[in-house]
């Protein structure tokens, strides 16, 4: 019998103390601040902190970063001593490497893209996180063809792009990521979470993991 760990919860995009409070009571397992300034999400590395003091144990705070300066990593970095960095721009490899910390790596899913090649390329990562591509960076709240992830990336998937709770189980059932990650699904305006809808789509990701624990446990008859 295969075991199905149940899908990790990632809410991006935090700006305010309740919606942080709010998304733990839901159930994330982490939160994360946007640290690109162009993001309607953004929020300073202080601000940061300060949100980011309200977590209990083991709910993790990530910060995104788009192309970021060493200044604005290091200001970052400092302000969240535990924080996952998630690479969002082009950064290369050794640009993910240099702040000694562990990392997501997006990468942004058309056909043609090679995400085995990019996960070879950043075999250190963490996580990879896919996401639909779009013009711009840092996430454009669209769904991309899940058709196009291959089965056997090595390393942990984060599903994103355009999730939201009437379309999750399916991602889960299709994709079974490690991870998923919401952000404008869960969301009354930008940057602006919604408590109720935070509820219903971690409730529906623990709906799906149920359902896949159930077909896993299933008899074989």
């Amino acid at each position: 019998m295969k075991h199905h760990a149940s899908t990790r919860i990632k809410i991006c995009g935090l700006t305010r103390e309740a919606d942080v409070d709010l998304a733990v009571e839901a159930g994330a397992d982490a939160i994360g601040f946007v640290f690109y300034e162009r993001s309607p999400r953004y929020v300073s590395p202080a601000r940061a902190a300060e949100l980011a003091r309200r977590l209990p144990p083991f709910v993790t705070p990530v910060g995104l970063f788009v192309n970021a300066s060493p200044a604005l990593l290091a200001q970052g970095l400092a302000a969240l001593p535990n924080m996952l960095v998630q690479f969002h721009g082009d950064e290369t490899p050794a640009d993910c490497r240099a702040p000694g910390r562990p990392f997501l790596r997006a990468a942004r899913m058309e056909p043609g893209f090679d995400l085995l090649d990019f996960a070879h390329q950043f075999s250190e990562a963490s996580g990879l996180l896919v996401d639909a591509h779009v013009e711009g960076y840092g996430g454009g709240g669209k769904v991309f063809d899940w058709s196009l992830l291959p089965t056997n990336v090595p390393r942990p998937v984060v599903l994103s792009g355009g999730l939201h709770a009437g379309n999750v189980i399916e991602g889960i059932l299709r994709v079974r990521p490690w991870a998923v990650d919401v952000s404008s699904g869960v969301e009354e305006a930008k940057g602006l979470k919604s408590a109720a809808l935070m509820r219903q789509f971690c409730d529906a990701v623990r709906q799906a993991d149920a359902q896949i624990a159930g077909a896993v446990s299933a008899p074989n008859l």
